[in-house]
């Protein structure tokens, strides 16, 4: 069961685009066509304005917050072509870092694993995904994978660090490789992995049929398989699996919903799925031991009403 404890009054002067808490839940981040990102203080159970950052020049679209070992460190990006990465300095966000090497709007940015470093892809409509990464000196390296999508890229997502079998399998806790998943507007969903150095197509995974919108890589808890969620603007949720030994990933849909689906995104534990869309609603989706999915609960966003459906598919 899902129920609605708080709401925020923002004070966006137009559509929010993305809401994002850091690592602890005490910080929320939100962002919007008004061009601005607004930080809130939301430890007490209340939210306390915290920043106003404004640096973007066009509509916000999606924000991430990077491990607490790097401090607050957050990454926004925009219609602008823009990536900002903000950093809080004793109370204090400013600017640590922009990247404007794009064409066209960065639609996704990801930090990846912490143990990986402060290392960001973002994906954008030019088609192309940037990588983005420093050594904490001060300087910024960027990697492009050039025409990554045809027409652009949605969304980026990072694999784990822990690899699959990591509970059982001594050797898997070795070197953690760097990998990501991408969806675009070529309708397709690839897997990129980095090699010597550069970034190369892994795996192309075709399933959908129409623009991949949203890709999220489940969290590893070290159990032997590799899982991602991926939605499209074909209504569909498809679930791809991998048992983390071979290069075969078989896909099951989850849903057809009613309408386009938006955003895909794992509870910490890897374990239940949350999915919105177009129908304003959120639902969240859970694996049996028989490996069926199935809808445990659903929430109309923004009105509070929440039907259980444990005895339903959804």
């Amino acid at each position: 069961m899902v129920s609605v404890i708080s709401s925020v009054d923002t004070g966006h002067e137009d559509m929010i685009h993305d809401a994002q808490l850091d690592y602890y839940g005490t910080k929320l981040a939100t962002c919007s066509s008004d061009r601005s990102i607004k930080l809130f203080d939301v430890s007490s159970g209340q939210q306390v304005p915290i920043a106003d950052l404004r640096g973007h020049e066009g509509p916000v679209w999606q924000l991430c917050w990077a491990h607490p070992m790097y401090g607050s460190v957050l990454a926004s990006c925009g219609y602008d072509r823009k990536v900002i990465i903000w950093k809080e300095t004793n109370g204090s966000w400013d600017k640590l870092y922009e990247y404007s090497n794009h064409d066209s709007s960065v639609n996704s940015v990801c930090f990846a694993p912490h143990e990986l470093g402060l290392v960001l892809a973002c994906g954008s409509s030019d088609g192309s995904i940037s990588v983005i990464s420093t050594t904490g000196d001060g300087n910024w390296d960027a990697k492009k994978i050039n025409n990554a999508h045809t027409i652009g890229c949605n969304a980026v997502s990072w694999a784990p660090s822990t690899s699959p079998n990591a509970l059982f399998d001594q050797g898997a806790r070795q070197q953690p490789a760097k990998r990501f998943v991408s969806g675009g507007c070529d309708n397709l969903v690839k897997i990129w992995r980095e090699e010597d150095g550069q970034w190369v197509e892994d795996q192309k995974l075709e399933g959908h049929s129409d623009w991949v919108r949203d890709v999220a890589w489940a969290p590893s808890i070290g159990l032997p398989r590799n899982v991602i969620a991926t939605c499209s603007q074909d209504c569909r949720v498809i679930i791809w699996t991998n048992d983390g030994t071979s290069n075969h990933w078989t896909s099951r849909v989850l849903n057809k919903f009613s309408d386009v689906v938006w955003h895909v995104s794992w509870s910490v534990t890897g374990n239940i799925l949350a999915v919105s869309g177009g129908d304003n609603k959120v639902t969240l989706w859970k694996e049996s031991v028989e490996g069926q999915w199935t809808c445990i609960s659903d929430v109309n966003k923004g009105q509070g009403q929440i039907t259980d459906q444990r005895s339903s598919s959804g």
